[in-house]
C-alpha cells in the first residue's frame, strides 16, 4: 500500500512536558536528547516515520516560556511559535499532573493557529488515581476546539499508537516526502 497521507506534525508545549520523550517513543529511537533540565532541545528536531499508509514529519520544537532574557531563549521562542503556522496538524503536549502559567502562554499562541490541535495530555504514569484525569480533560475541552484529547505516557508507550492513529487522520492526502528508510534531517554528528 503506498503512502496516501504526509504531513508535518509539531510539538508543541512548555519545557519539561516531554515533547522529545514522546518523539522518541513514536520512532523508536532516540533521536532527540531528553533531560529533567529544562530547555534541553534548543533547535528544532525533526524525526520521519514512515508507515504503510502515511508518513509523519515529526517537528519536536524548544518549550515556550516567558523568560526571554537572553538571546538563546528569545531564539527559542521564535523557533517554536513558527512552527506553529508551519505544520500540518499540532499536538499540545501538556503535564496531565498541573496547568501552569506557561501552558497558557502556550494555549494563547494556539489560538492564532487554524490547523488541527491535538491536546496530548502527557505523564499519566505519574497520577495515582486515573479518574484524577476526568475534571483535567473537562476543564481543558473548553479552552480551545481541539480535534482531540489523548492521555498518554511517552515514557511507557502508553496511548502514543492512539495519538499517532488521530495524527494520520488529520494529515493531507499527499505522497511521501523524505525516503523511506530516512529517520531525521540531522547528521550523525548533530
Amino acid at each position: 500500500m503506498p503512502v496516501t497521507h504526509s504531513g508535518y506534525v509539531a510539538f508543541i508545549g512548555r519545557p519539561n512536558v516531554g515533547k522529545s520523550t514522546l518523539l522518541n517513543c513514536l520512532l523508536g529511537e532516540k533521536i532527540s536528547i531528553t533531560s529533567p533540565k529544562p530547555q534541553t532541545t534548543r533547535w528544532q528536531i525533526i524525526g520521519i516515520k514512515t508507515r504503510p499508509n502515511a508518513q509523519i514529519i515529526y517537528i519536536d520544537t524548544p518549550g515556550l516560556h516567558h523568560e526571554e532574557k537572553r538571546a538563546i531563549n528569545r531564539y527559542m521562542n521564535r523557533v517554536s511559535s513558527t512552527v506553529i503556522f508551519d505544520a500540518d496538524v499540532i499536538v499540545f503536549v501538556i503535564d496531565a499532573a498541573s496547568w501552569r502559567e506557561e501552558d497558557q502562554l502556550v494555549l494563547e499562541k494556539l489560538q492564532q493557529s487554524d490547523k488541527p490541535i491535538i491536546l496530548a495530555l502527557n505523564k499519566i504514569d505519574l497520577l495515582k488515581d486515573k479518574t484524577e484525569l476526568l475534571p483535567i480533560i473537562d476543564q481543558l475541552k473548553d479552552k480551545l476546539n481541539f480535534s482531540d484529547i489523548i492521555p498518554l505516557s511517552a515514557l511507557h508507550a502508553a496511548n502514543t499508537s492512539l495519538l499517532e492513529e488521530e495524527i494520520i487522520k488529520l494529515l493531507p492526502a499527499g505522497p511521501a516526502l523524505y525516503p523511506e528508510d530516512q529517520l531525521t534531517d540531522k547528521s550523525v554528528n548533530f
